[in-house]
Order: structure tokens, then C-alpha cells, then sequence
């Protein structure tokens, strides 16, 4: 792998990082702006908007990025640069009718999340936050599309860099807007949401400046390659666009899986509330479940989507080579680490739930039975993305898009049901049960095409567990004695508890797996690269 493509991909994983983790700990600042309430008219707007968008984006900058590469090889650039012309332009347009679509369908999607009078809020407000986010959709594609030409080209920087910049604007907007709108202009919370939403739309145009920008500054070189052009190859440019939909079917199931499970609840919550009384607190209680205890439980997810993307190309280009052995040690190595980092993460999110939400948001007996019931289900959305990854490496990523759907459907059988039985935690449960049948599906797939079984990690897994148990058994001592010490209404004092005992179950978790020579099998390589580098500070 030559230094380029590697500094490439760690420009473009970095970029995807640091977008990510602002997008997970914004919410902290903005619930104290918004409050808990507006959380749900906030999710409402944004779980129809992700959807269309990921529908309208997700895999085709990877897509257009292996054809422009593809044909870049070998020696036609001028068929990447028609293929990017003609697709910014058929971007747009989807782009642009997609934006119509959502607004003009905005009260109609208002109308199955309001169902009863005596929610929080109406359907009129709910349609002005759908409207609102909705304009994103005109820039998102095209943006998308750009990307994509770059990264074909081998250049990661321009979408790693429109990524950050985009996100830190829609932050920065959401915040100073919804911010504005209550304390100066001493506006609704409606509005505020509306502002807040429509950051997304604020946040594309900056993203789009900076490709914009990185266009003009690279086009003479790029015009340069065109001048090399082979001129040897006649493509239609209908089969490439054919092939991409079908390349970029898979990536937009996975990427939409957290959102089409989001949207179940959003259809069928209120009205299983509504039906056995509760609606006057089912907007707040959505809100708790899809919003503010998803974004602490989607952290430890994040290490997942970052394996996912290094996964896909190892795996395939062993399996395609017929390495059977060597397939087989990559996907030991790749579900042992997962497993390894994941589940202390999770065990440390339910021991500590009530310091975390209170850390996060604010002191809330109900938040907290939530999201200790939610950490678990982390585990089943890192397996998932892993799982489908796989599939994608291996070419049976057809696979994906039945198993999702089968979970999807279970989700939807089940979630009325577990939810006038559980609440909150019903819909849960039904996510959990949904994403487990998906997993066991990816597995089955994954041993009958590759041969593979995670019964050959049965022992690590058993080591893992146990030592998580012991890890557990430990912090929860050291959390009982110090809980009466701390006042837990206080962020401050909270995320002090939450330091001091992911310091000692840290301490005791590696320990034990350095001990029995555990993190060593799983992170030799680079656990011998971190102690080189103390020897050599110490000589």
C-alpha cells in the first residue's frame, strides 16, 4: 500500500472522527439552551431529514470515487470528469425534488407523530421543524458528488476537511441560533428548534465552500491529466450510473439502519403511549429514548464504524486472493478487538448511568433507567455495522438489505406491544431484538460464504467476559462508597465519579488482560510500538 493512499485514508478517517465527535457531545450545550422537551420536536425533524438524506447520498462518494479511480488507472481521465458533470448536474436535481418532497410532505409526516391532544406539541410545529431542516437536501447530494471526485483522485483532504468544517458550522449556527431566538429575541422554543434545524442547511453551504475552494486551487492540475487522456474507451455513461445504484444499495441500508429504527418509533411510540394514557409524557419520554440516551450509547459505536472502514478492502482483497487462513485470522482479530474495547464501554455506561446522563444533561431518575437499559444495545449496533462490512468485503452484501429488513419488520411487530408493556424501555427492547435477528442473519451469511464461526473465539469471548465481570464487581464497590461523597444533581461532581471509576475499572480491566497475556494476542503490534517508543523516552 503506497504512503499516499495510506496518509489518505488516515486524513479521511481522522476527518470522519473529528466529525463525529462533535456530533456527539454538541447535545450537552444544547439541552441546556432547549431543555428536555424540545429534544423530541428536535428528533422529529431530523429522523425524516436523515433518512432522505442518506437515501440521496449514502455510498455514492465511494461509488463515484471507484469509477473516477478505476478509470483514472487507466489513463481516462475524461471519463471521470464527464461522469462528475453529468452527476453534479443529476445531483442537483435529485437534491432539489427531494427538498420539495420533504417539505411538501411535512404536515403528512407531522400527522403520524402527533396523534393524540394532549402531547407537547402540535402539528403545526412539528410541520415548521420538518420544513425547516428540509433545505439541506438541495446542497447535501451535490456536496456529496464532490467529494466523491476528489477522493477518486486520491485526495482525501478536500472531503475530510468540508466534513469538519461543515459540522463545526451547523454547530455553531444550532447553538448560537437556538441561543438567540430564547434569550435575546426571547422567542419560542419551536422556533428555536426550527433555527436549530435548519444549522443542517447552514452547515452544507460552508461544507460546499471549502470543495469549492479546493477545486479552483487543484483544477489546473486536474486539467493537466485531462490533457494525458488515453481517449481508448467508449463508456456509456448509463451502465456506470446503473452500477453505482446497485454498489450504493448496501452502503444506504447500513447507513440508514439507526434511523429506520428511529422511524418505527417515531410512528408507533406516540400512539402506543397515547393508548394506555400516557400521552401527556410520551413526547418527553421519545425524546429520552431517541435522542438523549442514543447519543451517549452511539460513542462506543463509533469505534465500530472506524473498523468497518479499514475492514472492507483487507477482507476482500483475501478473500478475492482465496487466503482462506488469512480471512479468517483478520475477522478473529477484527470481532476480538471489538469486543475487547466495546464491552467495557458499555458496562461502564449502565454502572454509571445515572452520573452520565446527569454529566450529559440533568439529574433524571427516568433518563437514567433508559439509558442503563439502552447501554447494552451498543454492542448489537457495532456488531451490526461490522457484520454488514463483512458482507460488503466478501460480495454478499445483498445479504445486508435482507437481514436490515428483517429486523426492521421485527422492530415493527414488536415495538406496539413491549411498548404498552414497558414504556419507554419497550421500544428498546424491540431495537434489540430487531438488531439481533440481523446479526445472527450476517453471521450465518458470513459462515456459509467464508466459512468463518465466532465459536473459534469462543475462549477470548469467555475471557472478555470474565474479565469485564470482574471489572464491574470492582467499580460498583467503588461507586457505592463514593456515590453518598458527591452530590449527583452536579454536572462538575458527576463527571468527577465518572472519571475516578473508568480510572480504576480501566486500571483493573487492562491489568487482568495484560496479566493473562490478552491484550498482548489482540494488540501486539501496536502495544510493542507504544512500549518502543517509552523505552527510547527513557534512554
Amino acid at each position: 500500500m503506497s504512503s499516499k493512499l495510506i496518509r489518505g485514508t488516515f486524513i479521511l478517517t481522522l476527518g470522519t472522527f473529528i466529525s463525529k465527535f462533535l456530533g456527539l457531545f454538541y447535545v450537552i450545550p444544547f439541552y441546556s439552551i432547549v431543555g428536555e422537551e424540545a429534544t423530541s420536536l428536535y428528533q422529529y425533524g431530523y429522523v425524516p431529514y436523515t433518512i432522505f438524506i442518506s437515501i440521496a447520498t449514502a455510498g455514492v462518494p465511494l461509488a463515484v470515487s471507484k469509477f473516477i479511480a478505476k478509470y483514472n488507472a487507466l489513463g481516462e481521465y475524461a471519463v471521470g470528469r464527464r461522469l462528475f458533470k453529468s452527476g453534479l448536474v443529476i445531483m442537483s436535481i435529485t437534491g432539489f425534488m427531494s427538498f420539495l418532497i420533504m417539505y411538501a410532505c411535512a404536515p403528512w409526516f407531522a400527522s403520524i407523530m402527533i396523534v393524540d391532544q394532549q402531547q407537547i406539541y402540535t402539528v403545526e410545529e412539528v410541520t415548521y421543524v420538518i420544513r425547516a431542516v428540509s433545505f439541506a437536501l438541495i446542497i447535501v447530494p451535490f456536496m456529496s458528488l464532490m467529494r466523491g471526485f476528489f477522493q477518486g483522485h486520491q485526495s482525501m483532504g478536500p472531503s475530510a476537511v468540508s466534513q469538519v468544517i461543515e459540522q463545526i458550522a451547523r454547530i455553531v449556527f444550532l447553538l448560537a441560533g437556538a441561543y438567540v431566538v430564547l434569550n435575546i429575541l426571547k422567542g419560542t422554543v419551536v422556533e428555536a428548534i426550527g433555527v436549530a434545524t435548519f444549522a443542517a442547511f447552514v452547515g452544507a453551504v460552508f461544507g460546499l465552500l471549502v470543495l469549492f475552494w479546493y477545486w479552483k486551487k487543484r483544477k489546473q492540475h486536474l486539467d493537466e491529466l485531462l490533457e494525458q487522456d488515453e481517449s481508448k474507451v467508449e463508456v456509456k455513461l448509463f451502465d456506470i450510473y446503473s452500477e453505482i445504484v446497485v454498489y450504493a444499495i448496501p452502503f444506504i441500508f447500513v447507513g440508514i439502519a439507526i434511523p429506520l429504527y428511529q422511524l418505527v418509533d417515531t410512528v408507533t411510540f406516540n400512539r402506543a403511549m397515547s393508548a394506555i394514557g400516557q400521552a401527556k409524557v410520551a413526547d418527553t419520554v421519545f425524546g429520552i429514548v431517541n435522542f438523549s440516551t442514543q447519543k451517549i450509547v452511539i460513542i462506543p459505536v463509533s469505534l465500530a464504524t472506524a473498523f468497518a472502514m479499514t475492514l472492507v478492502p483487507l477482507v476482500t482483497s483475501s478473500f478475492v486472493s482465496g487466503e482462506a487462513n488469512k480471512v479468517k485470522r483478520q475477522l478473529d482479530q477484527t470481532f476480538q478487538v471489538l469486543l475487547f474495547l466495546t464491552v467495557p464501554a458499555v458496562v461502564g455506561i449502565m454502572l454509571l448511568a445515572e452520573p452520565f446522563y446527569t454529566a450529559f444533561y440533568e439529574h433524571s431518575s427516568l433518563g437514567t433507567d433508559i439509558l442503563r437499559t439502552y447501554a447494552p444495545v451498543a454492542i448489537l449496533f457495532a456488531l451490526f455495522t461490522v457484520t454488514a462490512a463483512i458482507l460488503q468485503g466478501i460480495n454478499e452484501q445483498r445479504f445486508t438489505v435482507l437481514s436490515l429488513l428483517f429486523g426492521i419488520l421485527l422492530k415493527f411487530a414488536l415495538n406496539i406491544p413491549l411498548i404498552k408493556l414497558f414504556q419507554g424501555e419497550g421500544a428498546i427492547y424491540a431495537t434489540a431484538i430487531g438488531y439481533g435477528a440481523s446479526i445472527i442473519i450476517n453471521l450465518l451469511v458470513i459462515r456459509y460464504y467464508a466459512g468463518y464461526s465466532l465459536r473459534s473465539i469462543g475462549g477470548k469471548i469467555g475471557q472478555i467476559t470474565l474479565f469485564n465481570l470482574i471489572m464491574a464487581a470492582v467499580v460498583f464497590g467503588v461507586y457505592v462508597v463514593l456515590h453518598p461523597l458527591f452530590a449527583i444533581d452536579s454536572k462538575i461532581q458527576s463527571t468527577l465519579l465518572i472519571a475516578i471509576c473508568a480510572i480504576v475499572g480501566a486500571a483493573v480491566y487492562f491489568f487482568l488482560s495484560f496479566r493473562t497475556g490478552l491484550a498482548n494476542d489482540l494488540l501486539g503490534a501496536r502495544l510493542d510500538r507504544i512500549k518502543n517508543k517509552f523505552r527510547k523516552a527513557k534512554a
